[in-house]
C-alpha cells in the first residue's frame, strides 16, 4: 500500500488571505493528483509574531481558512494539510495545523515549540498535545516548523507510532542549512518518511528560500522543489517498504 503526499512549496502575500488561498487553489489544482496536498505554515498570511490583524477568528470552531481547506479537501478527494493562525472565543490565539479530510474532518495540532527567539511565545499560546493524524492507512505526526529542532518530543513511541512526520513552515533562508540537515537526521532517527514544506519569497523580517523536499527512512531525498522557486515535491509513500525495514532493522525497539 502506498500513499501519494504533493507539498506545495509557494510564495506567500503578507496579510492577504483571500489572495493566498486563490493561489494555493492553483497550484494545487495544477499539480498530479495525490492523496494529501501540504501547504506551508501559516499559508494564509505569512507568519505573524503578532497575531492583530492576522489570526482568523474561530467561530463555532471554524474559520475561513479551514473552511477553504475543507472545501478543497472534497474537490480533490483528499487530505489538505497546512497551518493557519488562528483566535479562539476565549481571545487566547494559537499556530494551528490542520489535517483537513475529504468528509470535513479535521485533526488539529497547536504549535508547540513556540519561536521564542522571535516572540512567538508573547502572542500564542503554547500546545501542549502531540497528535498523530491518519489516513488512508498511513499515521501522520503533524509538527510546525520550530519544533523541528526538538527530536525528543518527535521521538517515534511504541505508544504513539507513527509512519511519517509532516513539517510546515516559515523557515528563513539564513538558517536553512540546519532545515535541511534535520530532516535527514529526523528521518533516520525514526525510520520515517519525513515531508516537509517551507514557503519562499520574503516579508517584511526575513527571506525564504524553500528547500521543501520528501526523505525516506534511509535518509535518501526522494521529492524536492527547486531553491527558490515555487513547485510541487510529488512521492509515494510505501508502506510495505517501510514496514519491511523496520522489520530488518529494528532500530526503534532499543530507542530510549
Amino acid at each position: 500500500m502506498s500513499l501519494k503526499v504533493n507539498l506545495i512549496q509557494c510564495d506567500v502575500v503578507w496579510a492577504d488571505p483571500e489572495a493566498n488561498r486563490h493561489h494555493a487553489a492553483m497550484l494545487m489544482r495544477a499539480a498530479q493528483r495525490g492523496d494529501v496536498y501540504v501547504l506551508p505554515e501559516m499559508f494564509s498570511t505569512g507568519f505573524a509574531v503578532s497575531p492583530d490583524g492576522i489570526a482568523e477568528d474561530m467561530v463555532n470552531g471554524t474559520c475561513t481558512s479551514l473552511e477553504w481547506m475543507k472545501d478543497m479537501a472534497a474537490e480533490l478527494d483528499a487530505a489538505v494539510a497546512g497551518s493557519i493562525a488562528v483566535r479562539e472565543e476565549d481571545g487566547r490565539c494559537y499556530n494551528r495545523f490542520c489535517f483537513v479530510c475529504p468528509d470535513g474532518n479535521c485533526t488539529v495540532y497547536d504549535k508547540h515549540h513556540l519561536f521564542t527567539y522571535g516572540g512567538e511565545h508573547r502572542h500564542y499560546t503554547a500546545g501542549t498535545a502531540r497528535v498523530v493524524a491518519e489516513f488512508r492507512g498511513v499515521r501522520f505526526l503533524l509538527q510546525v516548523c520550530y519544533d523541528l529542532r526538538f527530536p525528543v518530543f518527535a521521538r517515534n513511541k511504541v505508544e504513539s507510532p507513527y509512519d511519517a512526520i509532516i513539517y510546515v513552515a516559515n523557515w528563513p533562508t539564513s538558517r536553512v542549512g540546519a532545515w535541511l540537515a534535520l530532516q535527514t537526521a529526523r528521518a533516520i532517527e525514526n525510520q520515517c518518511y519525513v515531508c516537509a514544506v517551507n514557503r519562499i519569497g520574503a516579508d517584511a523580517l526575513c527571506k525564504y528560500s524553500g528547500g521543501t523536499m520528501i526523505t525516506d527512512p534511509y535518509g535518501n531525498v526522494v521529492a524536492q522543489c527547486a531553491m527558490g522557486e515555487e513547485g510541487v515535491a510529488s512521492a509515494e509513500l510505501n508502506m510495505e517498504a517501510l514496514t519491511s525495514f523496520r522489520k530488518k532493522f529494528p532500530v526503534l525497539n532499543d530507542a530510549d
